[in-house]
């Protein structure tokens, strides 16, 4: 389960929605699905598309990057060994 995530072998995620409605050339669902055979976290998303089906209409978008003042926030936040402070001069420098 420690490798439980998707990588750059692995079908995209608008591939995977094309296999599970059918909407994919058979060579190409081949492929796909001797992945799935051996791939969990494309099984478990092809099982989360069965439970909750979705349209290929629907835009599949990358998520957006973190803006940087919000991803530097959340690192401060999220330190366990930050400085004594460390969230204030965050913020002073924002200002």
């Amino acid at each position: 389960m420690a490798n439980f995530a998707k990588n750059e072998k692995c079908p995209t995620s608008a591939d995977l929605l094309a296999f599970q409605l059918g909407d994919m050339e058979i060579e190409s669902g081949s492929h796909v699905r001797e992945h799935l055979a051996a791939c969990e976290f494309c099984a478990a998303e092809l099982a989360f598309y069965r439970r909750y089906p979705m349209d290929l209409e629907e835009e599949l978008t990358e998520p957006e990057a973190i803006p940087e003042p919000l991803y530097q926030l959340a690192e401060a936040l999220l330190q366990h060994n930050a400085a004594p402070g460390s969230f204030s001069q965050l913020l002073k420098g924002r200002r």
